[in-house]
């Protein structure tokens, strides 16, 4: 969180970072998983504590049921 208290937009990297991960899988999720993510022009941007609750929900899982 910044200063005034609102959460900051994040870049790819900086998500990559944060769940120890590469670009390519980020980009899988996004297409196919329904990972939280906003594209601004050329760049993908996300909120951390989005990434997180759609993470641990299971939102990467290897194996889900239809």
């Amino acid at each position: 969180m910044s200063e005034n208290g609102v959460e900051r937009w994040v870049s790819l990297q900086e998500v990559c970072e944060h769940l120890g991960v590469k670009r390519h899988t980020i980009m899988k999720w996004i297409e196919t998983k329904e990972m939280p993510a906003v594209k601004a022009g050329r760049l993908w941007k996300f909120k951390i504590s989005e990434i997180d609750v759609w993470f641990r929900s299971g939102g990467a899982a290897e194996n889900e049921i239809d």
